[in-house]
């Protein structure tokens, strides 16, 4: 059932039909991350992830996000050696490359009921040409 809305959502992201994706500017992740009050998730490859990713963050790619957090917790821990986030967790702040994966995964993990999550749109292309 999860598979088959993880499928059409990613058709509807492929179409550009997604809306309301609450989103997270540079400037605004600037200031989450220095008062440590945001989640970051770089659901990138971990190739891509290797070669360079924003500082803290958890790579978990966008192919085993819905496994990863619909884990037990423990499982979570042991797998990515962080603490799964709960489902009240505020500023899960996801990103790719470019946006595609970022946004897809930002609704996936809303329709799992992270309510707390937000997608961070400049992606780590701008974080690495602002930041880098």
């Amino acid at each position: 059932m999860l598979r088959v809305a993880f499928l059409r959502l990613c058709h509807t992201v492929a179409a550009g039909t997604m809306t309301g994706v609450p989103t997270v500017s540079l400037s605004e992740l600037r200031s989450l991350l220095a008062s440590g009050r945001a989640r970051l998730f770089d659901v990138r490859s971990r190739e891509e992830a290797e070669a360079g990713t924003i500082p803290g963050a958890l790579n978990i790619p966008v192919s085993e996000l819905e496994s990863a957090l619909t884990m037990d917790p423990a499982a979570f821990q042991a797998l990515y050696s962080a603490e799964k986030p709960k489902l009240e967790d505020k500023n899960l702040v996801f990103f790719c490359q470019l946006g595609k994966r970022g946004s897809q995964a930002t609704q996936l993990a809303q329709g799992l009921g992270y309510t707390g999550a937000r997608h961070y749109a400049g992606a780590y292309k701008e974080w690495l040409e602002k930041e880098g």
